[in-house]
């Protein structure tokens, strides 16, 4: 139903949605007819009249924030993700003198859903956060020795901000497709050492903003998430399907079809059998999510500083 919000009746844009649905004995009815139509194996169809593994439409804008090396915002269906990535220098991590890193912070606003009030936003930051380093901790997603500037003393060190604005299922893709483009449209000033006949040595940024480092991130991995409901199996679900799956399966897979990464969430069990056609699935669905992504990005990066910015930053 769509209700009157203010102006001319005439304009559509004065509408809003209001759901006319009201207590926990709806709610649980609808449940269980999203449960049923998904789990009819005649029908490859969902209650949006997507495919098991179809992804919602989804928005990808880049260089959405002046003051950070590279941004991203990521609309997919209602879920919208920002990611800000700020290079700044440190010094190595003693195991890896020759190589710069990364730090992950996920802020879950409280305004994105009631949910995130209180240490439950907390949580769930921790929980994703923990699951970007384990991604980013498999050999060769970022060169990470291309961060370093002197070995053991100056690395890159890149902080990758996340904040969720709204949530409408499906968090941990629509974040790592926003890391991903963020790390994409990362540009690190190159670096001078310059050593005097004492022998201590300084450290030159260039002023020129295109004589930058930029990151590869052909190998940087997406997570696409396959969550079981019956005995079916579905991606980019909504609140609604994530509320009708007791188990779901999160994978990272490179745009070679690599699998880097799993991770099981949810209280349900996953049989043998379904974690591997989930695993075929999620490359398969992988795979094609990268081909999109990449011709979005070179798109934008084609247009240059000509492009018009849509965002709320804009």
């Amino acid at each position: 139903m769509l209700f009157f919000k203010k102006g001319k009746k005439e304009n559509p844009g004065n509408y809003r949605p209001v759901s006319l649905i009201r207590g926990k004995g709806m709610e649980q009815l609808i449940l269980e007819v999203i449960s049923r139509l998904v789990e009819d194996k005649k029908e490859d169809l969902r209650v949006d009249g997507r495919g098991c593994e179809d992804y919602r439409c989804a928005e990808v804008e880049t260089d959405v924030v002046s003051n950070t090396s590279g941004s991203a915002r990521v609309k997919l269906g209602h879920t919208d993700i920002l990611v800000g990535v700020k290079a700044e220098m440190g010094t190595p991590k003693l195991e890896k003198p020759d190589e710069g890193y990364l730090e992950f912070f996920v802020d879950c606003s409280a305004n994105a859903t009631p949910e995130f009030e209180g240490r439950g936003g907390e949580e769930l930051g921790t929980e994703i956060a923990n699951t970007l380093y384990r991604i980013f901790s498999s050999e060769g997603s970022v060169d990470l020795k291309s961060l370093c500037i002197n070995p053991r003393e100056h690395c890159w060190v890149l902080y990758v901000d996340v904040l969720l604005l709204e949530c409408g299922g499906n968090l941990f893709d629509a974040i790592s497709i926003a890391v991903k483009a963020a790390l994409f449209n990362t540009r690190i000033p190159k670096v001078r050492v310059l050593e005097d006949e004492e022998g201590s040595k300084e450290i030159e940024l260039s002023d020129d903003p295109y004589d930058c480092i930029r990151l590869n991130v052909d190998d940087v991995p997406c997570i696409v998430t396959l969550s079981k409901i019956g005995y079916r199996h579905v991606v980019d679900a909504t609140l609604q399907e994530e509320a009708c799956s007791l188990a779901s399966l999160l994978i990272a897979v490179t745009s070679k079809g690599a699998l880097t990464c799993m991770k099981k969430i949810g209280k349900g069990s996953l049989d043998p059998e379904s974690i591997f056609e989930m695993m075929e699935t999620g490359k398969r669905v992988g795979k094609s999510l990268h081909i999109s992504l990449q011709k979005i990005l070179d798109e934008e990066e084609s247009l240059g500083t000509t492009r018009q910015k849509v965002g709320f930053l804009g």
